[in-house]
C-alpha cells in the first residue's frame, strides 16, 4: 500500500479530523496488522502531534513492528496500562478475494449487496473500512455516507 494510501483518510471521519479525537480508520489498519490494541483513552492522551505521526506512519513489515514498538514504550506509563496485544486475524477478511459475509449482511437491510468485482476495485484500505464499518455492534451511521465516498456502482450484476 503506498504511504498516502496507508495515511488516507475518508472524509465520512472528517467531523474528528484536526483535532483527531477518534482513531482513524488508516490507524486502525494499522493496528490490526500490527496485532495492537490501543483504547481510545490511550488515544486521546497522546498529543495532537503525536496522533498526526501515527496518521503518518508508513505500514511496510518493518515499519508496523516498530509501529508496534513505539505504542508500548509511549503507553507504558499511561495511567491505563500499556497498549494490548491482539492477534493479527488470519486470514485478513479485507484481503479476501470475496466480500466477506459480514459486509454482505451490513448491506442487507440497505437494499444493498457488493459482488466480488465491485469488492476487488475498492482499495484495501477501503475494504477495511467496510469490515470495519460493518461489525456486528457496530451503528453503521457511517456505512452509508462511506459507500457513497467509495463510488461504489449499485446495481451492477458484473461478478468481475
Amino acid at each position: 500500500m503506498s504511504i498516502s494510501e496507508a495515511s488516507r483518510c475518508f472524509a465520512f471521519e472528517a467531523d474528528f479530523m484536526g483535532s483527531w479525537r477518534c482513531i482513524p480508520l488508516c490507524v486502525r489498519r494499522k493496528l490490526d496488522l500490527a496485532g495492537i490494541k490501543l483504547k481510545l483513552r490511550h488515544w486521546l492522551a497522546l498529543d495532537e502531534g503525536e496522533r498526526q505521526q501515527l496518521v503518518d506512519w508508513p505500514d511496510g513489515p518493518q515499519d508496523l513492528r516498530d509501529f508496534a514498538f513505539h505504542l508500548k514504550r509511549r503507553t507504558a506509563t499511561m495511567g491505563d496500562g500499556p497498549v494490548g496485544e491482539l492477534p493479527i486475524p488470519q486470514p485478513l477478511p479485507w484481503r479476501e478475494r470475496d466480500p466477506p459475509a459480514g459486509v454482505i449482511a451490513a448491506l442487507r437491510p440497505m437494499g444493498q449487496t457488493l459482488n466480488q468485482g465491485q469488492w476487488q476495485r475498492l482499495s484495501e484500505l477501503e475494504r477495511f473500512a467496510l469490515c470495519k464499518l460493518a461489525c456486528p455492534g457496530h451503528d453503521h451511521r457511517n456505512l452509508t455516507p462511506a459507500l457513497a465516498e467509495f463510488k461504489i456502482p449499485w446495481g451492477s450484476s458484473d461478478a468481475g
